[in-house]
């Protein structure tokens, strides 16, 4: 099942590597890959953090999460049509 539709991380990918390394929330992500796509982790975030704590025992992850960012840069109208 994937997980992240971004980057194309499947839910045995983020189990196997925490069962693998015994990483934290925010490792996982960073070996993955998993939240750092297109959408920045809008979409799957929550999903990620309640796999690892599943899998961890964490009830609140203990380090800095990976923040959201947006997925493209805003542009103006004129720039789509020659500005006419």
């Amino acid at each position: 099942m994937i997980i992240c539709r971004c980057e194309e991380v499947t839910y045995h990918d983020i189990v196997d590597t925490v069962q693998t390394y015994n990483c934290s929330s925010r490792e996982t992500k960073l070996r993955t890959r998993a939240g750092m796509g297109y959408c920045g982790g809008r979409t799957c975030r929550n999903m990620i953090d309640a796999i690892i704590s599943e899998h961890t025992g964490e009830e609140t992850p203990q380090q800095i999460q990976l923040k959201y960012q947006p997925p493209v840069r805003p542009i103006t109208f004129g720039s789509f049509g020659g500005g006419k």
